[in-house]
């Protein structure tokens, strides 16, 4: 599971940051708006004079009345794409050019609201920035280079939409009090600050006054914002009544809610299936090596095996791949049945899985993300486990049985032969692999077993692979919602450690690592009630879980392996 991230945002402000690349240190100087439809400074100091060299030109009509351009294109052209604007330091412009000023048909289309912005403005007061929004971001440090001011202004012009001053003000005086919470504090929330956190001290217990917040803020604002409980961001100490010291982050719906899935991720979920379907089938044709022509073997198994063979004489097992391939497939779509049955009666909506095709599993599992906020932490580890525990059910029923089967001897017909060595790569289905079907059967070069072996095997590696503690994996998220942020960070950390060395998952190890890199790094956000911790049994189940994976992703050393017999002692 994890998040796709949207292109159009990066797009726009990767073009914002080239706009803003010759514009030198305007926002830093104190500017003046005239009635011409321009900003421009007004006056420079003699300090300033002479380290700041250029300033730019503004349209006025661009800005609405709440500091906003109407559109970015608007935005970049005004705030200098290029650099016409420019003055040099005897005062003519760069290249001989003006800036133009707006055209009638635009006069007449805003003299409304420019006669009334400009009445606003006209006093000799500096405003502290072009938008309107009052900024909820600590005063600019003045070592800050002209470039990284000129950012900081370009992300609040083309960053998420704030929260209103005014509603602020309002939901303080409503919501928050001595019976409630006392604010004594307040501070920018969210990735870009585009929030509020609240701070201050606590007056009752931290559910019931969350709750009542809550109700009170759908009375005043409807249905506008979310509010967040979280811990304290470097809180001294505890809080009093007990347990961590609580703030409460305020974020518009449309900003904090996941969006809705797009047409091309279906297409692109749909085409992971179909390549997902395609490494499933491989997987069957590969389980049949014995039977495969010798230059087809060759041809994947000699590293120095360059031309390909006729792809047509693998036509013949795909049909007999295809068992194998069902039971890879049942195992993925069982996992995903977990994640939406536990989801529904909590009302928490999951997208589409995007599946990851592998050649070696079959699959690497899916990519689901969640597309609502979690009301708690509680409710992120039971979806979190739902998944895990029904595929790994699953898959113990197939590798069971599959082991029944190849000590059977009238299944003899259906069994295939696979490298011994193969069951050294776990060191908990390798040893219960030697007590079922013996030494004499395990202690050989080769090993008949069912191919239901072969699709648990392949199930519950997936599964533990999916359960480890890192990042937005299943088990990350089991871990966070269990032990909080922290400890994830902890257990990601040896996670990734114990992946770089091959320690758990054996030669499968630095490509999951990577995938988790790339796809699967960053952690959860967080849920509405984000403080209070789940129950004692949740947490048990949760730590029996990342035992048992670290169990069934540690391969059997050479050592133990020539002990107990697993595999022919001249192959080591």
């Amino acid at each position: 599971m994890g998040t796709l991230i949207s292109l159009s945002s990066a797009t726009a402000v990767s073009v914002g940051f080239r706009s803003f690349a010759a514009y030198n240190s305007g926002f830093r100087e104190k500017i003046k708006i005239s009635e011409h439809k321009t900003l421009s400074p007004s006056s420079l100091s003699s300090s300033s004079s002479s380290s700041s060299s250029s300033w730019r030109r503004i349209c006025f009509l661009c800005i609405e009345k709440n500091g906003r351009f109407r559109d970015f294109a608007c935005a970049v052209r005004c705030l200098g794409s290029d650099n016409n604007g420019d003055r040099d330091d005897n005062g003519g412009e760069d290249g001989g050019s003006k800036v133009k000023t707006a055209s009638r048909e635009e006069t007449e289309e805003t003299s409304t609201s420019s006669s009334s912005s400009s009445r606003e403005f006209s006093s000799e007061k500096t405003p502290a920035s072009v938008s309107s929004r009052p900024s909820t971001v600590s005063p600019i440090d003045p070592t800050y280079s002209s470039f990284q001011v000129d950012s900081f202004k370009l992300m609040e012009l083309l960053g998420p939409e704030k929260v209103d001053p005014g509603d602020v003000k309002l939901i303080k005086e409503t919501l928050f009090g001595y019976s409630t919470f006392w604010v004594t504090k307040e501070e920018p929330f969210g990735d870009l600050g585009e929030g509020i956190l609240f701070l201050g001290n606590l007056r009752g217990k931290k559910e019931d006054v969350f709750a009542k917040l809550q109700r009170k803020l759908a009375e005043v604002t409807g249905d506008k914002y979310n509010l967040f409980m979280i811990e304290e961001p470097n809180s001294e100490g505890p809080d009093p009544r007990g347990g961590p010291r609580v703030s409460f982050g305020l974020l518009r719906k449309e900003v904090s809610e996941p969006g809705p899935t797009t047409l091309w991720q279906y297409v692109i979920a749909l085409i992971l299936f179909l390549l997902t379907i395609g490494s499933s089938v491989e997987l069957g044709i590969a389980s049949q090596i014995n039977r495969l022509p010798p230059e087809v073997v060759k041809y994947f198994t000699d590293p120095n095996a360059v031309e390909p063979p006729d792809m047509e004489l693998l036509y013949p097992f795909v049909e007999s791949a295809l068992p194998l391939a069902y039971g890879v497939l049942g195992i993925l779509l069982f996992h995903e049945l977990g994640h939406f049955l536990a989801a529904v009666p909590k009302k928490v909506k999951l997208s589409i899985p995007y599946f990851i095709p592998n050649i070696t599993l079959g699959s690497f599992g899916a990519i689901t993300q969640f597309k609502s906020i979690l009301p708690d932490r509680s409710t992120k580890v039971d979806i979190s486990l739902a998944g895990p525990f029904a595929g790994a059910t699953l898959s113990v029923s197939m590798f069971v049985v599959g082991l029944l089967l190849s000590s059977n001897p009238d299944a003899a017909g259906d069994l295939v032969q696979v490298p011994s060595m193969l069951f050294q790569g776990s060191l908990l289905l390798g040893l219960i692999s030697r007590v079922t079907l013996g030494y004499a059967a395990m202690h050989a070069s080769t090993v008949s077993i069912h191919p239901l072996v072969i699709a648990g095997w392949c199930g519950l590696t997936t599964t533990a692979f999916n359960l480890l503690p890192v990042g937005c994996l299943d088990g990350g998220r089991a871990v966070q919602g269990a032990f909080g942020k922290n400890a994830l960070v902890v257990s990601g950390l040896a996670t990734y450690v114990m992946l770089g060395l091959g320690v758990l998952g054996g030669p499968l190890s630095l490509p999951w690592g990577l995938y988790v890199l790339i796809c699967q790094r960053t952690p959860e956000k967080p849920c509405l009630n984000d403080v209070t911790e789940v129950g004692t049994w949740r947490k048990a189940l949760v730590g029996t879980a990342i035992f048992l994976v670290t169990l069934t992703l540690l391969p059997v050393w050479d050592e133990l392996a020539e002990e107990v017999g697993i595999g022919l002692v001249t192959t080591f």
